[in-house]
């Protein structure tokens, strides 16, 4: 099945050896190679052989993420770089920050987002948006207490309130937030190599809407199989609840050639309009395509829209 962030070029990375104890309530200091325990399993640090200053982080097994010390703005998996670019596609940053080609400063409070993301990882987006818009308020969401912690004491992460670490699960974080008290959502939350039913679902879009200020984006990574399966059930939840849609991936992942990643975004206003921003998807190490909303809900049109399961009913 798809693996959550797999890039090209990764699977040569050398495993390393030896089990890292790190006391409890403590916080390394700095990154160590090595295998360490988490709440929910185990995660491994890589350094990478590419990059003097890269960090790759397996959690149970699977890629999940990849750091750059020296620069936040080096997203070195491409499906980050998609939803980096779809953002700033709305929320041009000021002139010589974020991934794309330089703007002139914006209005209308740009540099002053709210994120929100659902997944925590290495918190390789909240690293970039911080340094792309550094007035942005974001929240990180990571269901694992001691993950949250290594990442703190490996990456030297923003201090709050520029960047909060909530540890918890996504949906029940997600269902306590304030209504309009968001500008983007980024869901990159996988169990093995999909993401878990409950942060599918029709309910669950209808928590995502709540949150979002109007004019906010919802961007979802969609791992898959070559039968599309559940993307086209991701793309037909998020079609129901979202009036504009669009599909970002590669042209062999659309296809349906491979295992992969799709990004997939919803929101009350367009997302396709600029042309910069399909210029810049092509213009990647990994080209990619941009699907419209007609695109999208064609590609969808046969698929069911998930919800949650029933209520149990209460005999008397």
């Amino acid at each position: 099945m798809a693996k959550r962030g797999k890039s090209g070029g990764r699977s040569s990375q050398r495993a390393t050896a030896g089990v890292i104890e790190v006391p409890k309530g403590t916080r390394p200091e700095g990154p160590v190679e090595g295998v360490y325990y988490v709440d929910t399993g185990d995660c491994e640090l890589i350094a990478d052989q590419d990059n003097s200053n890269g960090w790759l982080l397996k959690i149970n097994g699977v890629m999940s993420s990849h750091i750059d010390l020296a620069d936040p703005l080096f997203l070195d998996f491409e499906y980050m770089r998609w939803m980096a670019a779809l953002i700033e596609s709305r929320w041009p940053p000021r002139s010589g920050k974020g991934g794309g080609k330089a703007v002139a400063p914006t209005a209308g409070g740009a540099e002053k987002l709210r994120g929100l993301h659902l997944g925590g990882g290495a918190c390789s987006l909240a690293r970039y948006f911080h340094a792309a818009y550094p007035e942005a308020r974001q929240v990180v969401v990571e269901l694992d207490g001691r993950l949250a912690e290594y990442v703190r004491g490996w990456f030297d992460l923003p201090k709050a309130p520029l960047l909060r670490l909530r540890v918890g699960e996504a949906r029940e974080v997600t269902e306590t937030l304030t209504p309009d008290s968001r500008d983007f959502i980024i869901r990159d939350v996988f169990a093995g190599s999909l993401t878990p039913r409950p942060l599918t679902t029709a309910e669950f879009n209808d928590h995502i809407q709540r949150v979002l200020a109007p004019g906010g984006i919802y961007v979802v990574n969609s791992g898959d199989a070559p039968d599309l399966k559940n993307a086209r059930e991701d793309a037909a939840t998020i079609a129901a609840a979202f009036r504009y849609t669009v599909i970002i991936a590669d042209p062999a992942m659309l296809k349906g050639r491979r295992y992969g990643n799709m990004v997939m975004a919803g929101s009350d206003s367009p997302l396709d309009g600029d042309p910069q921003l399909a210029r810049r998807l092509l213009g990647g190490a990994v080209p990619a395509h941009i699907w419209n909303d007609a695109q999208v809900r064609a590609f969808a049109a046969n698929s069911p829209v998930r919800h949650d399961p029933p209520a149990p009913s209460i005999e008397r």
